[in-house]
Order: C-alpha cells, then structure tokens, then sequence
C-alpha cells in the first residue's frame, strides 16, 4: 500500500473519533432534581405562606386592650381569670367600693384599678347587670350632694363602658348623702362616705 495512502487513513481514523466525542459531549444531559427534592421546596414555600396568612388573620389587639394589659400584666390579672376563679372573687370583687376626693367625681389610680377588676369579672359574667350608686358625705346641701353623687356614678360607667362593659348592664342611682358607711363628723368618716358601691343584679 502507498506510503500516502496509509496516512490518510489514519488521519481519517483519527478525525473521526474526535467528530463522535464533540457529539456525545453536545448531547449529555444534566441530571434532573429529584422529585423529593420537588416536593420540600413545595412543601416549605406551602409553609411559609400558610404562616403569612394566619399572621395575617389573627385578631388585632384594640389600642383599649392593649392598655388593660400593661395596667395588668401578670397571669393573675382579673381579665385572665378562669369560670372558677370567677365565682370565688364575685363578691369580693363588685362589692369593692371606689372613693372620692372631697367635692369632686374624678377617678383616682386605685379606684381606676377597682374599676378594672370589675369589669374584667363582668366580661366572664356577660348575663349580669350591676347598679352604681353614688354616695357622698353630709357636707353641702342634699340637693347638691344628690348631683355629687350622679356625677360619680356617671363617670364610674363611663369608665367601665370604656373597658369593654355595655351600657345595657350599667345602672345608675344616686342617693346624695342620705346613706352613709359611716357615722361621724370627721374626715375619717367623711372619706368613706365619698363613694360609688356596685350591687350585682342577676
């Protein structure tokens, strides 16, 4: 065989294994994911907006609560009470007067915090109704003590009201000076007098 002939032959061998080698580099295919791999992207991209959407729907606390909560933080506070602890503190709790300065219907810190207790009772008692009677010491007319002791009355259900209590289970009744707590001419027994008590109507 010519010498000539020989090599191009084997330059043709060798051409043609580089043409099939560049052909099968081409036509590799990278390898898919898995289907569990599929199925944790889904699965936490699922979570993620399941956890948006019930962030989203859960109830938004009013400015009104927020405060009752910062007045009263512990486990312990009255709003937090459960149905038995409800019905040990019935007594103790609306039959707990708020007082007065003299000749005045403000509400001090502690009677705001009594206030509070008791409205945080009445919302686990949604089907009672409580009278606020306004009280007074004997100084001052009985007509003016009489409108003394509404003022009282009023602001203690405006109070109660803003806590979250319906003004269909307030009452207001005013009795002015004619029944006092406590005897006397005396500044010990004139600070008792100046009150407001609540009766629970059931």
């Amino acid at each position: 065989m010519p010498k000539r002939l020989i090599i191009s032959f084997a330059l043709f061998i060798v051409l043609s294994g580089l043409m099939l080698t560049a052909s099968c580099t081409k036509n590799t295919i990278a390898p898919e994911p898995s289907l569990a791999q599929s199925f944790e992207t889904q699965a936490a991209e699922s979570a993620t907006g399941k956890a948006k959407q019930n962030e989203a729907a859960k109830p938004r606390k009013t400015k009104q609560q927020q405060a009752i909560e910062e007045d009263c933080p512990s486990e312990k506070c009255p709003q937090k009470e459960t149905k038995q602890e409800n019905i040990v503190t019935k007594h103790t709790v609306i039959n707990e007067d708020i007082y007065f300065e003299f000749d005045s219907s403000a509400l001090s810190e502690e009677a705001q915090r009594v206030l509070q207790k008791k409205a945080a009772w009445l919302r686990l008692s949604p089907d009672v109704t409580v009278v606020i009677e306004g009280h007074c010491d004997d100084r001052g007319t009985s007509a003016y003590n009489f409108a003394l002791g509404h003022r009282r009355t009023e602001v203690a259900k405006l109070y109660m009201t803003w806590l979250g209590i319906s003004t269909t289970r307030l009452f207001t009744l005013s009795y002015g000076e004619e029944r006092p707590a406590a005897t006397g001419r005396n500044e010990d027994a004139w600070a008792k007098n100046r009150r407001a008590h609540f009766v629970i109507e059931e």
